[in-house]
């Protein structure tokens, strides 16, 4: 159970202001069409973060311990320095799948905009992390949709009333949390 929260909540509070959050909030203003939208995210969610996950699994498999632990505590530390980065989206994702229709371009734009990007690093550094990776990407999955079905249904409203800098700094200090515990393996975690 460990696994599913930790990761629901990580990456629920580090998807607030992120790319594909401000993508849902473009195409819920494009299309006007939000249970279309929603079922393309979490489509598009599930099949990255499963291919996140089992990129996770395999490095927890193919590394020792020891060094598993520094590879997951410093990508842990390096996710908190990211996430004070501010994302920008780019255009040409929402702009290049006109022909697909809602659930296709939502789908096809939402899998592109979260290749590379902090949840989806985030979702193999938690697989590496922890054995239960069918759990983790459960909750990677949950904490997108917790983050970005908001967005599809008050998008606008939600940036103007909510300090994304704030939301952004909580984040970074759970991840440098967790990566300073992996580090010093607290609770002999491997």
């Amino acid at each position: 159970m460990e696994a599913f929260l930790v990761s629901t909540g990580v990456v629920a509070l580090g998807e607030m202001g992120d790319k594909t959050q401000l993508l849902a909030i473009i195409l819920a203003a494009t299309f006007r069409r939000p249970w279309t939208i929603i079922t393309g995210i979490f489509v598009a969610t599930l099949v990255n973060h499963a291919a996140a996950g089992a990129v996770g699994g395999w490095v927890a498999q193919a590394l020792g311990p020891d060094v598993l632990r520094w590879v997951i505590g410093i990508s842990f530390i390096a996710m908190a320095v990211w996430m004070m980065i501010p994302d920008k989206i780019e255009d040409d994702a929402a702009q290049n799948t006109r022909g697909l229709g809602v659930f296709g371009t939502t789908v096809v734009a939402f899998f592109l905009a979260e290749m590379g990007d902090k949840t989806q690093i985030a979702t193999v550094a938690l697989a590496a992390r922890y054995p239960e990776v069918v759990q983790v990407v459960l909750g990677t999955t949950l904490g997108m949709m917790l983050a970005n079905v908001p967005a599809v249904f008050l998008g606008d409203k939600i940036a103007k009333k909510v300090s994304m800098q704030l939301v952004h700094g909580i984040a970074a200090a759970i991840f440098c949390i967790l990566g300073m515990l992996t580090l010093f393996n607290v609770g002999s975690l491997f």
